[in-house]
């Protein structure tokens, strides 16, 4: 026997696959519901909900199955409860309603919702729609102790059994739910996994191929995920995925699958996770979400990924599509030592060396190449050495660049595809050029003409689409205007000494 505020459930295992319940309510003049949940939430759960109209005028039982959180995306006469024939029935007596029904199951689900309707609104037929509920609570059950603990209920979150939760989790503090978990939490390993959040992960081998995880985060009131990555990237990672919603709508786990980096490309119940049966389950308490699930493997891959959502936004029916995330971090958990290290910043140190490397070569040194080349053919043949000298060292710089835009393209998955045309084309440019130098004739040759025309005019567009790929390149890495300014600087400095020089070779000729 259970109670809850005023309402009160009882229940007993009567054979091996039969359970029998006996939800006992206040009179509300309409309908009173439990419904059993996968992961806590109100969507994908299904519901028994009785009513005894106009004080006892007519009443009835039905299931209800909710594929949504609107009224018309809750069906009657659908769900997954498999009800044994006859074993329903409810009562009204000394103002109390009393629903009675049977389940044909080895175990029931755990995750509990409570609901009642709004005064003097009752399923009617022919559709017997359900109008939204007045108030409801989430709360999950141990059936072999009968403990029961209140997970989420409209406007707030509430306890029983008298415990109580500390405002902030830390690791050096007790894991102190007003749930009971279906695995023993006693002996987790701890640790901080994203301190500039508050992210603290709990975890433990509880046997040989099972292992048990608590994510712990402030409640964002929006979506907390953890990814598993094969290489610390999020393209081809599977992820954890909880959320609460902030007006008691429902909840929910799900695992999804990111096969790229767009919401439509992040596919809900998919992946390479084998997340245990009725293991999952979200809850909030003391503005925190503590989000707990195991995993069957032998070990869990060690690049981690974390993530939220933007506020206010949370997957929904039917498609639980995931909005793309306001912030994340990845990190590489050494599972046997319980330490952990952020993977994000040699990603941060490749990408900006990427850029420097790019801007230098082909930004800098290929354009101080073109200018002498221009305006000091009086220096011969110092201008032709130099000029030979700084483009080899920006052709170095560049593809030394360009090698390390492919391995970081390799490691993130990133989608930069036209970044990495005009990438090909600058390095297939600059290599006509190399190849032009080897073939050079010489000035008395009757082709020399025109080889000036293709060398000159191929070297021109070759500087035109590496400032503008320079460019779009720090707008892909999201450098911020600083790269902006510092690179628009330096080729504003290059253009005006160009300018220069233009003008005061065109005042020589005249």
């Amino acid at each position: 026997m259970i109670m809850h505020n005023s309402a009160l459930l009882q229940y007993a295992q009567t054979s091996a696959n039969t359970w029998s319940f006996i939800l006992s309510t206040p009179d509300t003049n309409s309908y009173i519901a439990m419904g059993f949940s996968v992961g806590g939430g109100m969507v994908g759960s299904s519901a028994m909900v009785g009513w005894v109209a106009s004080r006892g005028a007519s009443g009835g039982i039905k299931q209800y199955y909710l594929g949504g959180v609107t009224p018309n995306q809750v069906v009657p006469d659908k769900g997954n409860l498999q009800v044994i024939d006859n074993s329903t029935f409810i009562t009204l007596q000394s103002s109390r309603l009393f629903m009675v029904f049977q389940l044909e199951t080895t175990e029931p689900l755990s995750s509990l919702i409570f609901a009642t309707g709004s005064t003097g609104l009752f399923p009617a037929p022919p559709s017997f729609a359900l109008t939204i509920h007045l108030d409801k609570v989430s709360t999950r059950i141990d059936y072999s102790e009968a403990n029961i603990g209140s997970s989420q209920g409209d406007g707030n979150s509430s306890q029983l059994n008298g415990s109580t939760s500390q405002s902030a989790d830390s690791c050096g503090s007790n894991l102190n739910l007003s749930v009971p978990l279906l695995f023993d939490t006693t002996n987790l390993n701890c640790l901080p996994v994203w301190n500039a959040q508050g992210y603290i992960l709990r975890y433990s081998q509880t046997s040989q191929n099972i292992w048990s995880f608590i994510l712990s985060a402030p409640n964002p009131n929006s979506y907390i995920a953890i990814g598993f990555s094969p290489n610390g990237g999020m393209v081809g990672s599977s992820a954890i995925v909880g959320w609460i919603s902030s007006n008691g709508a429902g909840g929910g786990m799900k695992q999804y699958y990111l096969t790229g980096l767009t919401p439509n490309q992040v596919v809900p119940d998919r992946g390479n996770l084998k997340v245990l049966t009725n293991s999952t389950f979200i809850t909030s308490q003391s503005s925190r979400l503590y989000m707990a699930f195991q995993l069957q493997t032998n070990q869990p891959l060690s690049k981690l990924i974390y993530a939220f959502g933007p506020n206010g936004v949370f997957p929904s029916a039917p498609t639980f599509s995931l909005t793309q995330h306001q912030d994340k971090v990845s990190i590489t958990l050494n599972y046997a030592t319980g330490s952990s290290a952020t993977t994000g910043n040699s990603y941060t140190i490749l990408k900006r060396s990427h850029g420097i490397l790019n801007i230098f070569g082909w930004g800098i040194l290929i354009i101080m190449g073109a200018i002498v080349a221009r305006y000091f053919k009086e220096w011969d043949p110092f201008w032709f050495y130099f000029h030979a000298s700084v483009q080899s060292l920006g052709f170095v710089l560049g593809v030394t660049g360009v090698i390390s835009g492919f391995v970081l393209n390799n490691q993130l998955h990133t989608d930069v595809s036209l970044h990495k045309v005009l990438g090909i084309i600058i390095f297939v440019l600059a290599c006509l050029q190399i190849m032009a130098l080897l073939g050079r004739p010489k000035k008395e040759s009757k082709v020399r003409k025109y080889w000036n025309l293709y060398h000159h005019n191929l070297g021109r567009i070759l500087i035109i689409l590496a400032i503008a790929n320079i460019f779009y390149g720090i707008k892909l890495g999201k450098e911020g205007s600083g790269w902006n300014i510092g690179y628009g600087i330096v080729l504003a400095v290059l253009l005006t000494m160009a300018i220069t020089f233009e003008t005061q070779q065109c005042s020589r000729d005249d």
